[in-house]
């Protein structure tokens, strides 16, 4: 009877993870079409991203009803706060990554080392070393996604290469606190409400530097378009899928599942760029897909 039960929960946990990472993968695009159409710098689309997003979801609570009886307990004031604090973390650490590195080694280092940080803070956690099946998805995924966006052509050295691999570190180290501390329920905070208050907070604590980089957003139909998708789809639906899943899935394959990213974005780039996939990049797209089954089977 158990299994019958826990099976199906696993089932939807992966699921909502699953989508999570398939749906990041489009922000990349739609960020990048955004910064390109209105003119902006890195840190004001990432703040743009979460206050859209956040102000969405909230929108949706009011018209659902789910701004009713709202927690006032201090456990749920400390969790938006976190999670506003560790998004806004996260997205600044990333993009300051970026305007010191490639997007692709960026993205590398920082989605990379998200399952190795959520391993290692499992084991601090519970004292327990993976094991060899977690490990093997492990350096499978992270295998795939040297193979999958590794490009050796104009990769920044000395000290830019240096700061860029840093905070797409700091940006990892953030994203797997969140995973492992979102995983704990919090009475009266449902996934969309963490979602909607932590984005906002975190889009407003991001504003102070984003502010210094110009957030003019020009009102044309095409620009609010794609800000409005960068803020629902990638962002506000992908969350909120992301901490459903967190509820009852394994933390470690939340941070594999994150992988799913670049592998989506990769796939937009052959599809909707016209961009060529090498052998090796294929590869890399196998072994993600193959340790993500891995890791759901453990």
């Amino acid at each position: 009877m158990s299994v019958d039960v826990v099976a199906p929960t696993r089932d939807r946990s992966a699921l909502s993870l699953i989508t999570a990472g398939i749906l990041w993968g489009t922000g990349g695009l739609s960020g990048s079409i955004l910064a390109r159409e209105a003119h902006l710098a890195p840190l004001p689309v990432a703040a743009y991203r979460l206050l859209i997003g956040g102000g969405l979801a909230i929108a949706l609570l009011a018209v659902s009803g789910g701004l009713r009886g709202l927690p006032r307990t201090r456990a749920a004031l400390g969790r938006v706060l976190l999670t506003g604090g560790l998004l806004g973390f996260f997205q600044g650490s990333y993009f300051l990554a970026v305007q010191y590195i490639s997007v692709s080694i960026a993205t590398m280092a920082t989605i990379g080392m998200l399952p190795v940080f959520v391993a290692l803070g499992t084991v601090l956690r519970t004292r327990r070393r993976p094991d060899t099946a977690t490990l093997t998805a492990i350096a499978g995924a992270v295998t795939g996604l040297i193979l999958l966006t590794w490009s050796p052509n104009g990769v920044t050295t000395g000290w830019r290469l240096a700061a860029g691999v840093g905070f797409a570190l700091l940006a990892a180290a953030g994203f797997a606190t969140l995973t492992l501390l979102t995983t704990r329920v919090v009475e009266g905070l449902d996934p969309l409400r963490t979602t909607a208050f932590g984005m906002l907070t975190g889009g407003l604590l991001l504003m102070p530097i984003a502010l210094t980089s110009g957030m003019s957003l020009p009102l044309r139909p095409a620009t609010l378009a794609t800000a409005a998708y960068l803020g629902s789809v990638p962002t506000a639906v992908a969350y909120t899928a992301y901490f459903r899943g967190l509820r009852t899935a394994a933390p470690i394959f939340a941070a594999i599942a994150a992988l799913l990213e670049p592998l989506t974005a990769a796939l937009l780039s052959v599809v909707v760029l016209g961009e060529r996939l090498s052998v090796a990049g294929w590869c890399g797209a196998a072994l993600l897909i193959v340790a993500l089954g891995v890791s759901n089977r453990r």
